[in-house]
């Protein structure tokens, strides 16, 4: 057993010191005194069940408070070791947000139905260094690769149309996510890269982009959404917004060679349904397994301490209440 915080136990001078101030209260009281003639008439009576249950109490008190003070400096034990698999894997979801993804061929739009799918994926890999690349007319890294699936999923929820530039720069998100996982020394590094139009902006092609990231042996699985033909999507007028019909244009050529050069898959995604299989069979599909090395696992012990604080509180109420009024 250990203590996280072992500087509180200094605290335990505080009921040692009450312990010496009671002593040195009994001790006082007792220093009066009164000269008679005889003691047979106390010798008779003996102690009195008062005089001795009076300091129970006290005792009781300063067990709680001892027992308070070690709980608080929270005793842990490290006893036991665990061994775990894990998938030994870095993901980076590269995502298109340009405004062409708040069509609505998906419930409710494109965008909100790729975010929602992309969750429910982090919350299946628990093990697995997951990071987040947005991009449109430009690129940038939402959320760097991390375990934390609570501010993974929160970043996820956080992506929006309206964060960078317009356009759509399929180069720049497949390069940028490369960069964040070149130095990564996962077994299996893999970007999923989601985007439902042509590449028509950036510095860096998609085809330097894949080059780059074969060089480094990250393997990219692309997306392309959208359905088939035309697709609703809304349109800002002076009467307020309104539902056109508008031509679905996927480079699916350009996202077969990203995938190809990199030992990746390309794969169509026409509804919420079909997006999530995909990502579903991503997920089936990387699944390399690597074993962690022992780590202790903690128990909290704090709790028992807890309980006896409490009990000794109690009990001091209760003898107070119902035993010591009554006692001449």
């Amino acid at each position: 057993m250990f203590f996280e915080y072992p500087k509180l136990l200094w605290l335990e001078i505080i009921p040692a010191l009450l312990l010496l101030h009671y002593i040195y209260m009994e001790w006082k009281e007792r220093v009066p005194h009164l000269r008679v003639s005889t003691i047979v008439p106390w010798k008779k009576s003996g102690r009195t069940a008062y005089s001795v249950v009076r300091h129970i109490p006290f005792a009781l008190r300063t067990l709680a408070i001892v027992m308070i003070i070690i709980a608080i400096a929270r005793p842990r034990s490290a006893g036991q070791m665990e061994r775990i698999d894990s998938e030994g894997i870095d993901i980076m979801l590269t995502m298109d947000v340009s405004t062409s993804m708040l069509a609505r061929d998906f419930t409710p739009d494109r965008l909100s139905a790729a975010k929602d799918i992309a969750i429910e994926f982090i919350a299946q890999r628990p093990y697995d260094r997951i990071g987040i690349v947005v991009f449109a007319g430009e690129s940038f890294t939402q959320c760097p690769m991390t375990t934390d699936r609570a501010t993974l999923i929160n970043l996820m929820k956080e992506v929006q149309t309206d964060l960078i530039e317009d356009g759509t720069a399929i180069g720049n998100g497949l390069a940028t996510a490369v960069a964040r996982m070149k130095d990564s020394d996962a077994k299996s590094r893999v970007v999923i890269l989601l985007t439902d139009g042509v590449n028509n902006a950036g510095e860096i092609t998609p085809q330097m982009a894949a080059e780059i990231a074969r060089t480094y042996g990250v393997r990219v699985y692309t997306i392309g959404v959208g359905a088939q033909g035309l697709a609703p999507y809304p349109v800002m007028t002076p009467w307020g917004v309104d539902i056109q019909k508008v031509q679905v244009e996927i480079d699916e050529d350009l996202l077969k060679e990203i995938a190809e050069a990199t030992g990746g898959q390309y794969f169509r995604a026409t509804d919420n349904t079909k997006l999530m299989e995909i990502y579903s069979e991503i997920n089936k599909m990387e699944k390399v397994r690597t074993t962690v090395d022992s780590f202790p696992v903690y128990q909290e012990l704090f709790g028992k301490y807890a309980l006896v604080a409490l009990a000794a509180l109690l009990l001091e109420f209760l003898l107070r209440v119902f035993v010591l009024r009554r006692l001449p």
